[in-house]
């Protein structure tokens, strides 16, 4: 149980559209002329112009995620986006969309690789003081000084697949028809072995299809949507709080062979010189 984490999370971002347009019937879709020198011309069938826009999203989520051996991570979620949507605009024509509002939701899965941690670190200072020799106390004190702080943050590349339920779109003949792809940098920072912050950078592939009614021919929307979420996470206490009269320790500790915690989830359970708060 200790291995689960329960996150909830939210941000802000920017997706980047782009439609290549070809069409046998461009009259159909609702495309028109925005340059008034009177040199732009119609678009004529079969011709192929790319239209382009971006705008703003704000994305929500909920997720849970467990941990396999400190180094890998899988999870998965729901999450709501709620954003606007520009026309798309090529040369002297713009392709106009009947609202400027969307809400999408997504249900996703993750899988995450640990770049650096705790762990790592001690492994890398390990390495760092090879090169002295184990006669050299003062070095071999520092090594074990500085193995031994507590080390909050854990870098973690993390990759997602999922699909999304358009709920309210900016044009009904709007689907999303294709799973969407994403990948991200998740930066975190424990306060405790149960709750930490993070922060994720990421960046989201995904593609709609525009078909009008009644036309076979369909358009195919392709969309980037860059985002920064900051989120809590947290961890199920494997171990129950400590509810014996007269026990004061604050660290983990064991009752009759039953380990249990002496403090909060909010605190670190065996904390450091200079740690108690």
């Amino acid at each position: 149980m200790s291995k689960i984490s329960l996150e909830l999370g939210g941000g802000y971002g920017m997706h980047l559209n782009a439609m290549d347009f070809n069409s046998g019937m461009p009259d159909n879709y609702p495309i028109s002329i925005i340059s008034d020198d009177g040199s732009s011309q119609d678009i004529l069938a079969g011709e192929t112009r790319t239209f382009k826009s971006n705008s703003s999203a704000i994305p929500f989520d909920a997720g849970v995620r467990i941990d396999l051996f400190g180094l890998f991570a899988i999870g998965g979620g729901y999450g709501r986006e709620m954003g606007s949507m520009a026309a798309l605009e090529g040369d002297s024509h713009q392709f106009t969309f009947s609202s400027d509002k969307y809400v999408f939701d997504k249900m996703y899965g993750t899988l995450g690789l640990v770049l650096y941690d705790a762990k790592r670190r001690r492994a890398f200072l390990n390495w760092k003081y090879r090169k002295y020799s184990g006669n050299n106390h003062y070095m071999q004190a520092q090594r074990k000084l500085r193995m031994e702080q507590n080390y909050p943050w854990r870098f973690t590349l993390e990759g997602e697949y999922g699909s999304i339920k358009v709920q309210e779109s900016y044009d009904d003949a709007l689907t999303a028809t294709e799973p969407y792809y994403a990948i991200g940098l998740r930066i975190e920072r424990e306060f405790s072995e149960y709750t930490k912050i993070f922060l994720k950078p990421n960046a989201s592939f995904r593609k709609f299809n525009y078909q009008l009614e009644g036309l076979e021919e369909s358009q195919m929307l392709e969309q980037k949507l860059f985002t920064i979420n900051l989120g809590v996470a947290l961890r199920l206490p494997g171990t129950k709080r400590c509810k014996i009269p007269g026990c004061g320790v604050k660290m983990k500790h064991l009752h009759n062979g039953v380990g249990y915690r002496g403090s909060s989830i909010w605190h670190m359970q065996n904390r450091k010189v200079g740690q108690w708060y």
